[in-house]
């Protein structure tokens, strides 16, 4: 018995009968906002335990023979689908020229609905009996060779299509001054499927999968080529010269999405004031890794970009079209999502729950016997 009476008079918390509690309205007032500051204390603590805090790192990028995945989605009011090209080149030398595959383009009327969704690039279908190169009567047995005019590299060379003398063009570094000329391309209807596409718009999303070293991707009115080291646009003889470039820049990123990205030009848009010209838009390319907090990592990419505008009335003439040139970083950053412990998790709720309800109770004993010091004075006539 003595030592239960011993413990006892070790209770930190006494207790007092239920006859003598003393509820007052500045208790209840303090107990209301005590709560609410647990509350919003304790969710705050479960947020900063599931969004762990992220690690930052830079190293030095020492990665080689990786390629650029780069996810765009552009809208070009006032350009037709039809005269639309998206090429690439880098410089260790690979060049790609109006490039269709992964590409999905979208014709828009005046107000911006799509009238039609289509995967297949400029021009049509390849006609099944071409003009014949030499002219003459034609046999049964006779195979049918359409002409280059004059891109020919051999005796041999065929353009069957409009696209085939197009490209024989290019590959002898010229441009096609006349496309009406071209016997492929009328009976192809390619000229009169660009002027029924006159006055339309184009909305041209998709991927690239470029090599990871510095270059560029531009849309552009025409197929572009080079020749002779200089940069040449194959454009439609009938078309006026002032192409009219404006554009909405939907999507543009360079690897996959990962959380807290931020794509500066993602719904940017830029709007022709004057003459038609060169849209640039310089970017610097920094590689990422991100590891979440079960230890997955996501290999992408950030970027920053400036603007540049050249206007075509001056020499020499840049030719239209909106250019992303891009370069890499040789510092890579390590985004590392921190994981914090369920014991330290468990201590921080505890430390607020008991660090409220002890400031709650000072309070609550600092008004009550203020106000009854106060109360008491009143009453003793002490008060003035």
């Amino acid at each position: 018995m003595e030592i239960v009476g011993k413990l006892r008079n070790l209770d930190a918390y006494p207790k007092i009968n239920e006859d003598f509690y003393s509820r007052t309205l500045s208790g209840g007032v303090i107990t209301i906002v005590s709560t609410i500051v647990m509350i919003f204390l304790f969710l705050s603590e479960i947020r900063l335990y599931l969004y762990a805090p992220t690690e930052t790192q830079l190293i030095v990028d020492t990665s080689r023979g990786e390629r650029l995945h780069v996810n765009f989605d552009v809208t070009f009011p006032s350009l037709a689908c039809s005269l639309l090209s998206v090429d690439t080149m880098d410089i260790s030398g690979e060049q790609h020229y109006d490039i269709k595959h992964d590409i999905i383009k979208k014709r828009l009327d005046h107000l911006g609905n799509v009238i039609e969704s289509k995967q297949d690039g400029v021009g049509a279908p390849k006609i099944e009996r071409p003009l014949q190169r030499h002219g003459g009567r034609l046999d049964h047995n006779e195979v049918y060779c359409g002409s280059c005019y004059g891109a020919e590299a051999s005796d041999e060379d065929c353009c069957n299509s409009c696209e085939e003398v197009r490209e024989a063009y290019r590959k002898k570094g010229w441009g096609i001054s006349n496309i009406d000329l071209i016997d492929q391309c009328k009976r192809e209807g390619y000229i009169q499927k660009v002027k029924e596409e006159e006055g339309e718009g184009c909305n041209i999303h998709g991927f690239l999968d470029v090599n990871k070293v510095a270059g560029n991707f531009h849309f552009a009115p025409g197929k572009s080529f080079h020749g002779a080291n200089i940069f040449l646009q194959d454009l439609v003889a009938f078309q006026t010269e002032n192409y009219n470039i404006s554009h909405t820049i939907n999507k543009l990123s360079f690897g996959d999405e990962f959380p807290g990205v931020v794509n500066p030009l993602d719904g940017v848009q830029w709007t022709q004031k004057t003459t038609s010209g060169m849209y640039q838009y310089f970017i610097k390319v920094v590689p990422t890794i991100y590891t979440d907090v079960m230890g997955r990592k996501i290999h992408s990419n950030q970027f920053s970009v400036t603007e540049h505008f050249r206007e075509g009335n001056i020499y020499p003439r840049p030719p239209p079209g909106v250019y992303f040139i891009y370069d890499l970083s040789p510092i890579k950053v390590i985004f590392t999502e921190g994981n914090t412990s369920i014991l330290h998790f468990l201590t921080n709720i505890c430390a607020i729950v008991g660090g409220v309800f002890t400031v709650s109770g000072i309070i609550d004993a600092f008004v009550y016997h203020g106000h009854r010091a106060i109360k008491k004075k009143m009453e003793l006539g002490k008060l003035r």
